[in-house]
Formats: structure tokens, C-alpha cells, sequence
């Protein structure tokens, strides 16, 4: 009898720990700074998150499939509004928490001119060009339409090295599977690319603005520790971290009409 009780409690307590670890699918332009924003949020009150990095478009269609996630960081505002008008959503929580931006990023060595800007892309030395697939990533659909203005689309387009997300495209120019990438500012200036190239940033006229949004799932198992979380994002200390890698933060707070 004894022997089962010790089971029994174990059991429970390996659920307990469970029901306590939340579930974040955030953006891939998040993935050098949600590291922290998690550690120490762990830290503060004890509670575990686990952070999963991807195409803020993927995680909507896996989200619309019964996706076992607490929040949604995208990296657009539109994602988390069609899970709104969905009707998937805790009411009340969609936040615009930050705004990011697009840069041209080559790797140290590179002989491209950044000075030219895009329309440094048309030189024969940058023969392979990194972009996220703008199918399901926001910055992918930003790339596109910032060359579309510039005019360079159609003669760059056979370029292409198309990566899943930002972060993955970033990763071609570091690899050197691309000899230059349009990826997100708070890629271009981590730790682990900085000093491994340099970029110069693509003007914000170019491409609709790039409004980042969360959201608390109404399928969440543990709504009281996602709306932790999400209050944590909300601090002045987070907010300053964000804008560190290069985020700015919305008007009126990240409040959504």
C-alpha cells in the first residue's frame, strides 16, 4: 500500500510539474532575445516556459489544427487577429508588443557596397540571395515588397535562396549558402552575427511596418501562468531588452483597437 501511494504521488507531482511549463510558439526574429526574456522570467516567479521557434505563418495553420500552445508571439498582427476572429483566442489579450525592422546583411569578407542599398543585390558578386519564404513569413512578405518598390523584384528573383523563417535565412548567410540575406534587425545585431558581417537597414517607407502581436490561446491548459508571462512582456525591463536587439515598441502601449 505504501509502495503505491509513493507512485501515486510521484504521478501527481510529474503532472503538477507539467501543468506548470507553458508553451510559447514565438517568431523566429525572437530567438536571440526570448532566451532571456525566459530565463529570467523563469527566475522571477518560478514558473517554466518552454519557447519554440518558427514561421509565425506555420504556427498559425499548426494553432488552427489544435497545436498545444499557451501564446502566440507573431511576428505580424494579422496572424493573431484571424486566430481572434476565429474565435481561438482568450478575449481580451491580442498585444502588439513590438515593431520590427529589415536589413541587408552580408557577411564579413563580402565585397558588396551597403552604401547602395538594395540595389546593391543587382551586382554579379551577389549571386545567391537569402529571403524568408513569404508565404508564411511576415519578413519574407516585408523582403518582397520592399524590393517590389525598389523595382528589383522581377530581375532578383532567380537569386532566391528561400529559408523557412528569418532565422533559417539568416543561417544561409552565415553558412555561406548565400552571399547576402534581408533578415531581421535582431538577427543582424545578436551576438552571433554582429561581429560576423555587417548591414545597413532598409528604409521603413519601404515596407508596411512590420507590427509584432501576441496573443493568450483559448486553448491554453494554464491561462493564469500564460497571462503571467504575458504581463511580463509588458515590463519596462523587457521592453527596454527588445529595443537592444532593435525592436521598437508600438503607440498606446501595444493596446489593439
Amino acid at each position: 500500500m505504501k509502495k503505491l501511494l509513493v507512485v501515486v504521488a510521484i504521478f501527481c507531482c510529474a503532472i503538477f510539474s507539467h501543468a506548470q511549463e507553458i508553451s510559447v510558439a514565438a517568431a523566429a526574429d525572437l530567438s536571440a532575445v526570448f532566451p532571456q526574456v525566459g530565463a529570467s522570467f523563469e527566475k522571477e516567479t518560478g514558473k517554466k516556459v518552454r519557447i519554440n521557434y518558427g514561421s509565425s505563418g506555420q504556427f498559425l495553420l499548426q494553432i488552427e489544427n489544435g497545436a498545444p500552445f499557451d501564446i502566440f508571439f507573431s511576428a505580424d498582427l494579422q496572424y493573431p487577429q484571424r486566430l481572434e476572429s476565429e474565435g481561438l483566442t482568450q478575449p481580451g489579450t491580442l498585444y502588439k508588443y513590438a515593431i520590427g525592422k529589415l536589413v541587408l546583411y552580408v557577411p564579413n569578407g563580402s565585397q558588396l557596397d551597403l552604401s547602395k542599398g538594395l540595389h546593391v543585390l543587382q551586382s554579379p558578386a551577389a549571386k545567391r540571395i537569402a529571403i524568408a519564404n513569404p508565404q508564411h513569413a511576415p519578413y519574407g512578405r516585408a523582403a518582397v515588397e520592399a524590393l517590389k518598390k525598389e523595382g528589383l523584384y522581377d530581375s532578383l528573383q532567380s537569386k532566391f535562396v528561400m529559408g523557412e523563417n528569418i532565422s533559417q535565412t539568416a543561417q544561409f548567410v552565415q553558412s555561406g549558402n548565400a552571399d547576402a540575406g534581408i533578415v531581421a534587425l535582431s538577427l543582424a545585431i545578436s551576438p552571433a552575427m554582429k561581429n560576423a558581417g555587417r548591414f545597413v537597414e532598409i528604409p521603413l517607407s519601404d515596407y508596411t511596418p512590420l507590427e509584432q502581436a501576441a496573443v493568450i490561446l483559448k486553448s491554453s491548459k494554464d491561462k493564469a501562468a500564460a497571462t503571467l508571462f504575458l504581463n511580463y512582456i509588458k515590463k519596462p525591463a523587457i521592453a527596454r531588452l527588445l529595443a537592444d536587439y532593435g525592436f521598437t515598441m508600438p503607440a498606446a502601449g501595444g493596446k489593439t483597437k
